[in-house]
């Protein structure tokens, strides 16, 4: 019995001693990792912009028809031809028709001594732009006076264009336009009546053209710039020279907008035709104001956001302009370089 007691107590010295072996080899536990510290962002002062982009048509503009008078033609113009003072642009029985600049057609003979009107007023303004002797040109144009000075500038420039002399000008021999035209391109043949619409013109400026409807436009006002996206994405700077509105359609598309830009540096676009651009237009703009990327507001549950400082603390903030990933903020304590809780 005592042989079975000690032997007893042995195994259970053994035991021990194995676990106090076992427990010492065993690695320390690793210390519980501290919480990882919040991503921050700054607080800055900027200038914040929405814009909308449309789609345009760069071109030469709204395209006008041109009619002739009685006649025959038998000569047209070339498309992309440009109108210049004094020359031929094309033939009416074989008779020049030539380009004056004015703001009123011909629409009489100037066949008498002593007519007065503004169309008299073209035919002195454009003979004397041309060098020829007319005489005192009156200020008001409706009192241009076709004198016996002005008839003999007249033939002079009938015999320089080939014309018989007859000192009479027929609207159908003069084409006025209100400045430089381009021919944009031609509707008839030769051999048909003059009456007909013959060809169609536009500015020489190239300009962008954009309909749209009024609820997709916004704000959008005459000189206001716009950023211009070429065909090949590069950007240049024009404005908005027009904006006009369109009733709604009877079939119930709604108002519609017509805007009209140029570029600033008509060289810019030069190189173009006719092609589509991209039209970057600011709605909203705000200048000189507090912001931070949209990951650092906290909502709360009251409404309203709030900014969280590292320390935890929330400060109540005012929203403004939203911009892409930035907002405007503002209230107590908000200020330029203020260290906030951003979001990941």
């Amino acid at each position: 019995m005592r042989k079975t007691v000690i032997a007893a107590a042995a195994v259970l010295v053994v035991v021990v001693i194995a676990a106090v072996l076992l427990v010492r080899g065993r690695p320390d536990e690793p210390a519980a990792a501290p919480p990882p510290a919040p991503k921050t962002t700054t607080v800055r002062k900027g200038d914040l912009t929405n814009t909308r982009v449309l789609q345009g048509d760069l071109g030469f503009g709204t395209a006008r028809p041109v009619k002739g008078g009685t006649g025959t033609v038998t000569k047209l113009p070339a498309v992309g031809q440009v109108t210049e003072l004094g020359k031929e642009l094309y033939r009416v029985d074989d008779q020049p028709v030539v380009v004056f600049i004015g703001a009123t057609p011909l629409f009489r003979p100037l066949d008498a001594p002593g007519l007065k009107g503004s169309d008299v007023a073209v035919l002195i303004e454009n003979l004397a732009a041309l060098g020829y002797q007319v005489g005192t040109r009156p200020r008001d144009p409706s009192k241009a006076e076709l004198t016996p000075a002005v008839v003999d500038a007249l033939k002079r420039w009938q015999k320089a264009q080939g014309a018989e002399q007859t000192g009479v000008l027929q609207p159908g021999r003069v084409l006025v336009v209100d400045r430089p035209m381009r021919v944009q391109s031609v509707k008839a043949q030769l051999g048909v009546p003059a009456a007909e619409e013959l060809f169609e013109i536009t500015p020489t400026t190239r300009l962008i053209t954009l309909q749209v409807p009024a609820s997709e436009l916004g704000a959008v006002k005459a000189s206001m710039p716009v950023t211009i996206v070429r065909p090949d994405t590069r950007e240049v700077p024009g404005k908005v020279s027009s904006v006009t509105n369109t009733p709604a359609a009877e079939n119930g598309g709604g108002p519609r907008v017509s805007v009209v830009i140029t570029p600033d540096n008509p060289a810019d676009v030069a190189d173009l035709d006719i092609a589509p651009v991209r039209l970057k237009f600011t709605t909203e703009s705000r200048t000189g104001v507090l912001t931070v990327p949209l990951a650092a507001l906290v909502a709360l549950k009251e409404g309203g956001y709030a900014v969280q400082l590292p320390s935890g603390a929330l400060k109540a903030v005012q929203t403004g302009l939203y911009s892409q990933d930035k907002v405007e903020i503002s209230g107590d304590g908000i200020t330029d370089g203020l260290e906030v809780v951003t979001a990941e």
